[in-house]
């Protein structure tokens, strides 16, 4: 026990000695990490900038073309080819004056209604009946050419019929739009069920699944990119051919505000409503890709966790 205390006495006259009054005490490595200035990371910055250099090629094109209709008519047309095709930020000008009189956001909302509405009805109908046709092959030989008939007939063909039949009101726009999206879902549900791999159907099968859970858990997350890849195709139709019909007895839209401005030499405004269509199918068209990557998203676990 004394040589222990003599050790410790030792051990403790050496400390205090190193720590004598008025010695320079050096910091710790903790502290001294602690007492650097943080300065950000130059692989961040990196990142940042190869983000925005990726952003800017990728938009290139995009903006080359937008540059080009603001100078191309001040400076390579001629003045009478300018009135026809006014520079860039004439149309935007023409843009906000209607936006600020409130006229573009009621023909926005009533080409939305009617599309939304075809649409909707379209998708239900489109993946329904894909679904049975896949699923049956004795429905499918029985409706397969009838539906090859209407396919190959082009919706505006038969808008004097939906016309005819149903008049100039909301019910023969609704209608011209859910043919026109209707066949793009069906054919890419009947074709995305038909290349679900068999042996995943085998499997499910030898585990006991009954149809109902067999379509739930192996047939439709194996067709759901195809399903969607169809229904990003009817997005675009519906609007297309939705402004085709309100050229025709309507209103209000976007179709009837373009060919109203083109009668009434409001050339801006004609291209306003163009470019709001344009924006809007890109819109429509993002909000679709949003839905099938919410929908895909085992396929990305399961590539992530087999790499």
């Amino acid at each position: 026990m004394t040589t222990t205390l003599t050790h410790a006495e030792s051990v403790a006259s050496k400390a205090g000695s190193a720590t004598e009054p008025g010695a320079a005490v050096e910091p710790s490595d903790t502290q001294a990490a602690a007492a650097e200035p943080t300065t950000p990371a130059p692989g961040i910055a990196r990142r940042v900038a190869g983000a925005v250099g990726s952003g800017l090629w990728k938009s290139a094109a995009v903006l080359a073309f937008l540059a080009l209709w603001e100078l191309g008519p001040t400076y390579l047309a001629s003045p009478s080819t300018r009135v026809f095709l006014p520079p860039l930020h004439e149309v935007l000008l023409a843009w906000g004056k209607l936006f600020e009189a409130g006229t573009i956001q009621g023909h926005i909302a009533a080409s939305l209604t009617r599309s939304v509405a075809g649409f909707g009805a379209a998708l239900v109908a489109g993946v329904s009946l894909g679904l049975l046709i896949a699923w049956y092959g004795r429905l499918n030989s029985v409706l397969n050419p009838l539906l090859e008939l209407f396919r190959n007939t082009a919706a505006l063909a038969l808008l004097p019929v939906f016309t005819l039949l149903l008049g100039i009101g909301e019910e023969s726009k609704i209608s011209i739009v859910a043919y026109a999206a209707f066949f793009p879902v069906l054919l890419n549900t009947i074709a995305g069920v038909k290349t679900v791999d068999p042996l995943l159907i085998r499997a499910a099968r030898s585990l006991g699944l009954n149809s109902f859970r067999l379509f739930q858990k192996v047939i439709l997350p194996s067709a759901v990119p195809t399903i969607f890849t169809g229904i990003r195709m009817a997005g675009t139709a519906s609007i297309l051919v939705l402004i085709a019909a309100e050229m025709v007895g309507a209103k209000a839209g976007l179709g009837y505000l373009i060919v109203n401005a083109q009668s009434s030499f409001l050339i801006p405004d004609m291209y306003a409503g163009i470019l709001t269509v344009s924006l809007l199918g890109l819109g429509v068209n993002f909000l679709l890709v949003a839905l099938e990557r919410h929908f895909s998203r085992w396929r990305t676990a399961v590539g992530a966790a087999a790499s």
